[in-house]
């Protein structure tokens, strides 16, 4: 019998290219959302650990070379990600000097107000997302919240427009907001005090910004379709990849 002949179950059975049909025994597919409610999840562990982290040298380590290092590291490698993905020249320009400034800091042994450094640092990230939020309510541009509801929604009403561009402009303040409470706190209070508003309440708050206006949209405009808070992350992810 020629191979043109040969039945088609014993050539599918016989080849070994026929056993990567299909998923194999015993294994689950993981759904989707699933997978990305897991990714929110381990996102959420990293920042609680490194605010729990950045806490506890600021606290007992913070005039320590060693705990500079600690606390800007991950950050300027967060920014080094935005600028590969973004193909920002400028912010990799940024980062490389924050490199070189980090290493000269550690090298030289320190800073003598350790403290102020950390402050500026904490000023600088909320300030850089206030610009980020800021430029986008200029005349002609799309609204940061506006571009990420468009990409959720498909269609916007002159409503939701208003509501979304209102809501750029009060993620910008409240970024503001945050850089005078906190020189107000390090000009008045103990520094320990700072240290648990700067890396514990500062998160905190920015989530319960965050999910309270999730669930305050839909009481006060429930033209908005109901989408999930793995929803909302995923189009900030697919902006933040445009580069838009």
């Amino acid at each position: 019998m020629s191979p043109s002949n040969a039945p088609a179950e014993g050539r599918g059975s016989d080849s070994p290219c026929g056993e990567l049909d299909g998923p194999k025994a015993g294994t689950v597919p993981v759904p989707a959302e699933s997978s990305g409610a897991l990714r929110l999840v381990a996102l959420g562990a990293a920042v609680g650990g490194y605010a729990l982290l950045t806490n506890w040298l600021m606290v007992h380590a913070a005039h320590e070379p060693w705990a500079v290092a600690l606390v800007f590291a991950p950050l300027l490698v967060l920014l080094a990600g935005a600028a590969w993905q973004m193909r920002s020249r400028a912010l990799a320009v940024a980062v490389t000097g924050g490199v070189a400034l980090l290493a000269w800091i550690v090298r030289d042994g320190g800073v003598d107000d350790i403290n102020r450094l950390y402050v500026l640092q904490h000023a600088g990230f909320h300030l850089a997302l206030a610009l980020v939020f800021g430029v986008t309510l200029r005349r002609g541009a799309t609204p940061l919240i506006s571009a990420l509801a468009l990409s959720v929604h498909g269609h916007l009403t002159p409503t939701m427009r208003d509501y979304t561009r209102r809501l750029t402009a009060a993620w910008a303040l409240y970024f503001i907001a945050m850089v005078a409470i906190s020189f107000t706190v390090y000009a008045l209070a103990p520094w320990t005090w700072w240290s648990i508003f700067g890396n514990l309440l500062t998160p905190l708050a920015a989530l319960a910004f965050f999910v309270g206006e999730h669930v305050l949209r839909y009481r006060l405009h429930p033209e908005f379709e109901r989408v999930t808070l793995h929803t909302a992350v995923e189009a900030w992810q697919r902006h933040h990849r445009s580069g838009q």
